[in-house]
């Protein structure tokens, strides 16, 4: 994947911004989707602020030089709902999200702290390309059914109550109501929009010129949004709810100011059920901690896959002691700003490796951009109103890079010997097939799930019985290092 603007490159000033908004509306999606989900009353404007604060921090740590952006982590959804429930000890609201960041941060920076005195070769050593290779490729294709699945959706709802039968204590029955919501437009004027995004950012970059084929997202989620409006203009004018597909409802309701978390301390109740606040913190590090060691092998798994699109080590250089400190850290603030945890973004990297461009000042510029807009409610709400379907339509294409890249990283590998065949055969099927693990609020990852078994079939297959001077033992080809007084026994034999 040939580099337009290499990681030092600085672009002209007029493309520099439309490469920022470029890299924005790539990453917008999921950061807002995570307040959205967990609700509570959570700001995604607030999301968008501790998103870039958050970068802006790991552009420091990393010295510049990893072109990554960090937004809101899906990976801790069921800890920061199990923040603000709060179990029958006590609830801290906000303050919980805030504690369990920090948790979940200062274990980032204690790997770090390991990384800096053990070094990286380890990292090389247990996952090599026959592992890490197939592990990136399941991270795009983990998230092919969002991208599918968001091709016939729209944003337009209404609430339909249900009337179903409950019972009393006593066992008599009563109609109880439920109201659940539902989308209204036609899937197939969905797929149509989704389908023109995908079309045109495929025409802008296979065959745009100059600039046009390094901007190719921000065409294409136009030329969809354009033509959701249309539909939906003409579904209100004739009244029919199949061709509905943007909520213009939403600029009714905007919310002109990020209401960051740090203030909602000020706001929200914090009270003891009937437990202590003891207790809480307890089941707060026990729903964060462990995550965060999931999420640090899928930070592996980023850097691998960005350093190979830019043919760079970014775990030798910068290294990955400064690349965990600055996830871990910019976690942290971004959680004290948003209360979403942070981590480095796939539709990021997708974004640098379609459009070309590396350059780490666009996503210096990107931050700073989520940072000024999370103020500008207008905008806010613009982007909150851009359609599922139109999105899924550029997510197919991002998703899809992620996914090839990874493949990229194994053709070297010789996947005729069955040692290299298993390794990559048990990273995609139980990928591929969603093998995720839950131990109580902890939830393993389909992709640190496949990660983790790569890794033990890699030392499985490639266990060897050699004989010494001193007997026959067991050795791990790869991981064994061989001492000077070895390989001279070894010599004279």
């Amino acid at each position: 994947m040939k580099m337009i603007y290499g990681v030092k490159d600085r672009p002209k000033a007029g493309q520099l911004i439309l490469f920022a908004l470029q890299q924005l509306l790539a990453i917008l999606a999921a950061t807002i989707a995570v307040p959205m989900i967990v609700g509570n009353g959570m700001s995604i404007s607030a999301a968008l602020f501790g998103a870039g604060v958050g970068t802006i921090v790991y552009l420091l740590f990393t010295k510049f030089k990893s072109p990554v952006f960090l937004g809101s982590s899906f990976a801790f959804l069921g800890s920061m709902s199990a923040a603000f429930a709060g179990g029958v000890s006590a609830s801290l609201g906000y303050l919980g999200l805030i504690i369990g960041a920090v948790m979940a941060g200062l274990v980032y920076v204690i790997i770090a702290v390991i990384v800096k005195f053990a070094g990286v070769k380890w990292i090389n050593k247990i996952m090599p390309a026959v592992v890490i290779g197939p592990t990136v490729a399941i991270i795009g294709l983990s998230l092919a059914g969002n991208a599918v699945g968001d091709l016939t959706k729209g944003n337009v709802t209404e609430q339909i109550t249900e009337w179903v039968v409950k019972f009393n204590e006593n066992g008599s029955p009563y109609l109880g109501e439920q109201v659940t919501s539902q989308m209204v437009c036609s899937p197939y004027a969905a797929l149509a929009c989704g389908i023109v995004t995908l079309a045109v950012t495929i025409v802008c970059s296979v065959y745009g010129k100059k600039l046009m084929k390094m901007i190719p997202f921000i065409i294409g989620i136009l030329s969809g949004y354009i033509l959701a409006a249309a539909f939906t203009g003409i579904g209100y004018a004739a009244k029919c709810d199949a061709l509905k597909i943007i909520n213009f409802e939403l600029f009714k309701n905007m919310q002109w100011y990020p209401d960051f978390a740090f203030l909602q301390l000020f706001k929200g109740e914090m009270a003891v059920k009937g437990g202590s606040i003891g207790a809480y913190i307890g089941s707060v590090a026990v729903a964060y901690i462990p995550v965060a060691f999931v999420v640090f092998a899928e930070h592996i798994a980023d850097h691998k896959n960005i350093s190979s699109i830019i043919e760079h080590d970014l775990l030798s250089d910068p290294g990955l002691t400064r690349t965990l400190l600055g996830d871990g850290v910019g976690s942290m603030a971004g959680a004290f700003f948003g209360g979403c945890p942070n981590t480095t973004y796939g539709e990021s990297v997708g974004c640098v490796a379609i459009s070309g461009n590396a350059s780490v000042i666009t996503i210096l510029v990107t931050a700073g951009f989520a940072i000024l807009f999370s103020f500008v409610a207008p905008f806010v709400t613009f982007l909150a109103t851009i359609p599922s379907c139109v999105m899924g339509g550029v997510c197919v294409a991002l998703y899809g890079f992620i996914a090839v890249s990874g493949l990229k990283m194994i053709q070297d590998v010789d996947l005729g010997e069955n040692k290299n065949l298993f390794v990559v055969s048990v990273i995609l099927i139980t990928g591929v097939g969603g093998l995720v693990l839950t131990f109580g609020k902890v939830t393993v990852t389909a992709v640190a799930c496949s990660l983790i078994l790569g890794i033990l079939t890699n030392v499985l297959v490639n266990i060897r019985r050699k004989k010494n001077s001193d007997g026959e033992q067991l050795t791990i080809d790869g991981l064994k290092a061989t001492s000077d007084a070895e390989k001279e026994n070894t010599e004279e034999k």
